[in-house]
């Protein structure tokens, strides 16, 4: 019986692409511990950042989380005073999440420190490099239709 050929770990796209999202994944989540949060926190915050207020629904929906696992996001943000909870507007049922003046304040520090690690893994690429690459990337997940932010 002829032996079956079997590929190496090295020879598959998906290896690469996790070996280096690891180490991109593991500087970044590194750089914004030392600001206090996690890159969960930081992506929630980002996204309260260009809103007046948000319903966790809608976070959970534009983050791709569990509203449970929103709710235990939440909570740590508003212990640390960067969000606050409110009850929403005419539904006392319903809740709502802004980000405070110190989330606010912390949300640029953060941006920087996104940028800084792009730039450590990336910017020895050619811009037509890093541009081709950022539309591949986004190509395959728009045709998956995958839309939530990593957050892990």
């Amino acid at each position: 019986m002829a032996k079956a050929e079997i590929s190496n770990l090295e020879d598959h796209l998906g290896f690469w692409l996790r070996a280096v999202s690891n180490q991109v994944s593991h500087a970044f989540r590194r750089k914004v511990e030392g600001r206090g949060v996690t890159v969960a926190e930081w992506v929630m915050l980002r996204v309260l950042h260009d809103e007046l207020t948000l319903a966790p629904s809608v976070l959970a929906d534009r983050m791709g989380m569990t509203r449970g696992a929103i709710s235990k996001l939440a909570d740590r943000l508003v212990a640390k005073a960067l969000v606050t909870r409110s009850a929403g507007k005419g539904d006392r049922r319903t809740q709502e999440l802004a980000i405070t003046e110190a989330g606010r304040a912390l949300v640029p520090q953060l941006s920087k420190l996104a940028d800084s690690n792009d730039a450590e893994f990336f910017a020895h690429l050619p811009p037509a490099d890093r541009s081709g690459l950022m539309r591949i990337m986004q190509d395959i997940l728009k045709r998956l239709d995958l839309h939530a932010p990593p957050v892990d």
